[in-house]
């Protein structure tokens, strides 16, 4: 894959739906009536009630794991782009100019007869350099070369700003290196899990196989993997731990590095990486990178290599031939997400152009499909909901005025990003060549990497975007107090430009007020102002917050997400934090906006409930149940089902909307209702 470094954002969603409805359309724009399911009652049931008709008439098509409505803009943005790409790849472009590489690696990758004759020619360069190292001393250094290459070796180092000194770049280092992404598919022993992991491990062999090892090598080969990859996970952090920024933050000088983890040369890993200058760096998580110490110290240099080569051949696969691509896709595809098919070669093609073009893709993308009074729209909203918000911030019976007054001083300080950058990214040093389809995603691994370590010790760019404007997401970012909304997300379902205030309020309104709330979620609202990882609140505040925001742990913790597996509220608290917040604030900007003009009934539905079911439509989808346990495992999100059901019956004007009433399966007694924001 093209490995991207880990950034602490906080996205809306992970990265990127026969019913008794009447079949019509609303008149305008706005709620669809054949999205509903109306013999299904919206006390009982509200995600279908108001998603029903999506679900069935979008089922899931073989290569989806998860369909919904966040994938179903990001299909219809990928045909637009496609049509962009075509146009260059079948032109003839200034020679080095970004149309032309762009043309040129859309086209190397649509190649299948030469990627098909290259076989695993690609990846033998990288392959004997492994097996040309003859002793220990020289794996620091090759670690390094393989991370700044876009490999996942031991662990990750990412440049960003500093979470105790935001205005700063510094040096963090990040557990990873597994091959199945969360510690618990090698440690927890449940069928399911077990299932997967034998799976795995039948991968790994045929992988080695075929790249050119005999049976018998990649059979020893894969065990190499297992077991370090298992010492891996058993030193990892689980993704609770993860979000807990005081525990993930070991600021050290370099000296201090070198001596609590003694057993990797760090001035030559550095070196490697071009941050020879770097004197302190942040250890986010210290144990994972003593357990590669001592894994370089303990295991043979043969197994080493054996782990080694194995993420050239992991990252390598999805650009080789199709054998390659097959054997990937059987087992991260079918067996551990669900999917039934591969998707066609021209939006793996277009995905890959994505992500190494990404910004200059979403140049012409804005160019030709981002209307400039959306943005203004769209700017008008994001001020209301910043006065919604500080109003309810205002009105808190349990929180300080002391508390208050920091916290409406970080909401006004919150850098608002929307539509698409100011300032485009040059890639005018990216080389992309006709030589292979692999050796172009090198070459840009290789530039993304230089382009971020370049960053450390310098001041924080602010203005600098973490998405691209085509992505169908939208993030907070806490080290620089900002939220950003891509233009790829304003549309329809989130932003019609033909739909009234309910609905857009109801849906980008909501995401809009998710993504503010997350600078006061449980891991937000450690930072201040200005970014900094910096306790702000009075002792007795901090204390009411956490007991408010253990309802909602406890009440995501009940949800059985597939039988005899539950969901994990303490993971996805931050994101369920959102939610509640942003349906809240999103809800008071409504009414703030309409008030004292005449609101109209349409399709039956009054304003109120069009709000709530353009809020229920932007979660409309399908999944795999396979999927289902990957995300529970590992996504801090709750599923769009619980997105829905989970959230509502904690906000009080949904139950005057739809007269929810004790009694009905939905209702919750108010004292049992989570207030926070």
């Amino acid at each position: 894959m093209n490995t991207k470094y880990y950034l602490p954002v906080l996205a809306l969603a992970v990265a990127a739906a026969g019913c008794g409805n009447s079949g019509k359309k609303g008149a305008e724009g706005g709620i669809r009536l054949e999205n509903l399911d109306t013999t299904v009652s919206p006390r009982a049931d509200f995600y279908r009630y108001a998603c029903g008709g999506w679900i069935d008439n979008n089922p899931l098509k073989p290569e989806y794991s998860r369909f919904g409505s966040f994938d179903k803009l990001a299909e219809n943005n990928r045909e637009q782009i496609h049509g962009l790409i075509e146009e260059l790849a079948a032109g003839r472009a200034e020679k080095g100019s970004v149309a032309e590489k762009i043309g040129t690696l859309y086209n190397v990758a649509m190649d299948t007869a030469k990627l098909n004759a290259d076989g695993a020619a690609p990846i033998a360069g990288q392959l004997k350099a492994i097996d040309g190292l003859t002793d220990k001393s020289g794996l620091s250094g090759l670690i390094a070369s393989m991370r700044r290459e876009g490999f996942d070796p031991y662990f990750a180092l990412y440049v960003g700003p500093d979470d105790k000194n935001s205005t700063m770049n510094i040096v963090h280092t990040y557990q990873s290196g597994l091959s199945l992404g969360q510690k618990e598919y090698y440690l927890e022993n449940d069928s399911a899990t077990t299932a997967v992991r034998e799976r795995f491990r039948d991968h790994v062999t045929r992988m080695f196989r075929l790249a050119g090892s005999t049976p018998e090598e990649a059979a020893r080969a894969m065990e190499d993997v297992m077991r370090i990859e298992t010492r891996l996970a058993g030193a990892s952090l689980s993704n609770v731990e993860l979000r807990d920024p005081q525990a993930n933050y070991h600021k050290m000088t370099l000296a201090e590095a070198e001596k609590t983890v003694s057993g990797i040369d760090w001035k030559v890993y550095l070196d490697t990486l071009k941050l020879g200058g770097v004197t302190e760096l942040n250890m986010s998580q210290i144990a994972p990178v003593r357990e590669t110490a001592a894994i370089l110290a303990e295991e043979p240099l043969e197994a080493q290599k054996s782990y080694l080569k194995w993420k050239v051949i992991d990252a390598a696969a999805p650009y080789l031939s199709d054998a390659f691509v097959e054997q990937n896709f059987e087992f991260y595809g079918k067996a551990l997400s669900g999917k039934k098919e591969m998707q066609p070669r021209w939006k793996r093609a277009v995905s890959a152009v994505n992500g190494v073009l990404g910004e200059a893709v979403g140049q012409m993308y804005v160019q030709k499909y981002f209307p400039a009074e959306a943005k203004e729209r769209m700017t008008k909203l994001v001020a209301n909901l910043q006065q919604a918000l500080g109003e309810r911030i205002d009105a808190l019976a349990w929180m300080s005025d002391t508390t208050k007054a920091r916290a409406r001083e970080k909401l006004a300080a919150i850098l608002v990003k929307v539509g698409y950058p100011d300032k485009w990214r040059d890639y005018s040093a990216l080389e992309i060549g006709t030589d292979s389809y692999w050796a172009n995603i090198v070459r840009s691994n290789r530039f993304d990497t230089d382009y971020m370590t370049a960053k450390a010790g310098k001041p924080v760019d602010r203005s600098e975007w973490l998405m691209t404007p085509q992505t169908v997401n939208a993030y907070y970012n806490p080290a620089t107090n900002e939220i950003c909304f891509p233009a790829g997300i304003l549309q329809y379902p989130f932003f019609d430009m033909n739909a009234d205030d309910a609905c857009n309020y109801g849906a980008i309104g909501v995401v809009i007020g998710h993504e503010m709330t997350h600078g006061f979620d449980d891991q937000g609202r450690q930072f201040d102002k200005d970014g900094n990882l910096k306790d702000w609140w009075t002792a007795q505040d901090a204390e009411n917050f956490e007991r408010r925001a253990q309802v909602l742990v406890d009440w995501f913790d009940g949800i059985e997400v597939l039988p005899g597996l539950h969901g994990n509220g303490r993971l996805t608290l931050g994101e369920n934090i959102a939610d509640h917040g942003g349906l809240q604030v999103a809800y008071q900007a409504f009414k703030n906006a309409t008030a004292g003009q005449p609101q109209q009934t349409k399709d039956g539905f009054t304003p109120e409930q069009r709000f709530f079911l353009s809020y229920a439509n932007v979660w409309a989808g399908n999944i795999r149940d396979e999927q289902i346990r990957v995300n529970t495992k590992s996504d801090p999100h709750s599923l769009g089902r619980w997105r829905v059901n989970g959230a509502l019956p904690h906000i009080g004007a949904w139950y005057e909307a739809f007269g929810v009433e004790e009694g009905d399966p939905m209702y919750l007694a108010p004292e049992k209702r989570a207030v926070i924001w």
